[in-house]
């Protein structure tokens, strides 16, 4: 349940009538907190080594304990979750079978489908705004390009076609384009195409590696990381390629951006606390927070539509 100001802090004032240095201290405690309790829609769906493999979680932004959900549960690794829009359904990848390929099951985990089965590496789903199409990259071909599938796993069609790597592809909001990243200009940037993979334009341009692009809710602003100051990045720019515009700067890793879907928030992944963990920041990089606390590995935060 999300907490208001007033609910929080009144307590804290009956505590101050003793104790007024802890009631400083407290609104420091609480203060992050009151920042998240302003998203919408708390649910990230998330990949951990929490349990000693990779597998599937979720958590709630919105609750002041943070508590994670384990949706998956084998010996193999499953991650790069994904909400469908409509929020019944997560695809994900898993190599369960022996080899990443992708699967969907229920928002709770259960009712696992396999969609694809194929001998080489199927990766990075995600959804058509509508919930009837898969997009995702795959090496099938010898190298890795972008396809497209519907959502029981028919139709599958290849969209791009170079000797390079294509990638990590976004369905926009609209439903019209497909940001991914690739490196067919030698090094790798974050480009635009059709859903039928015609009309190709390059955003990025450094020599450095951008990557992972992610749409707005709004369909106006793709953010992504970026090592072109020395380490990676989260970055925001307007879908042209325009306005490129740096949010995070601090010496180790950021990574993985994933917007509320409020387009209030960006969830992300940095070791800025000595492991990866997953953090969110308001869209012009102010406030950042920590959302987990392990020891192992959080990856790959998705933002529940």
């Amino acid at each position: 349940m999300r907490r208001s100001r007033s609910y929080i802090r009144l307590p804290l004032l009956a505590i101050a009538i003793t104790a007024g240095s802890a009631l400083a201290c407290s609104y420091l405690i609480f203060d992050n907190f009151l920042q998240l309790a302003r998203v919408s829609t708390g649910k990230i769906v998330y990949a951990s080594h929490h349990d000693g493999n990779w597998e599937i979680y979720t958590l709630d932004a919105n609750t002041l304990y943070t508590k994670y959900n384990r949706l998956t549960n084998n010996h193999i690794s499953d991650c790069c979750p994904a909400w469908s829009p409509d929020r019944t359904r997560i695809a994900f990848v898993s190599w369960r079978d022996g080899n990443r390929e992708i699967y969907l099951m229920n928002a709770d985990g259960t009712n696992v489908v396999r969609l694809t089965n194929i001998h080489g590496t199927d990766w990075n789903p995600d959804w058509s705004p509508d919930g009837t199409r898969l997009v995702f990259e795959s090496d099938r071909n010898g190298n890795r390009d972008v396809f497209i599938m519907n959502a029981d796993g028919s139709g599958q069609t290849r969209l791009t076609e170079n000797t390079l790597f294509d990638g990590d592809p976004a369905w926009s909001p609209l439903g019209d384009q497909i940001a991914f990243e690739s490196n067919r200009d030698y090094s790798k940037e974050i480009y635009l195409m059709n859903i039928d993979g015609t009309n190709v334009i390059r955003l990025t341009n450094n020599r450095f590696i951008d990557g992972n692009p992610t749409w707005s809710p709004d369909g106006k602003r793709i953010a992504f990381h970026s090592y072109r100051d020395g380490n990676a990045e989260i970055y925001s720019m307007n879908t042209d390629g325009s306005d490129q515009t740096r949010l995070t700067d601090n010496p180790v890793g950021d990574l993985y951006p994933s917007w509320s879907p409020d387009g209030s928030r960006i969830a992300f992944v940095s070791d800025r606390d000595g492991n990866p963990e997953i953090y969110l920041m308001n869209i012009d990089g102010s406030g950042p927070t920590r959302l987990t606390h392990d020891k192992e590995d959080d990856l790959g935060p998705t933002w529940q539509p």
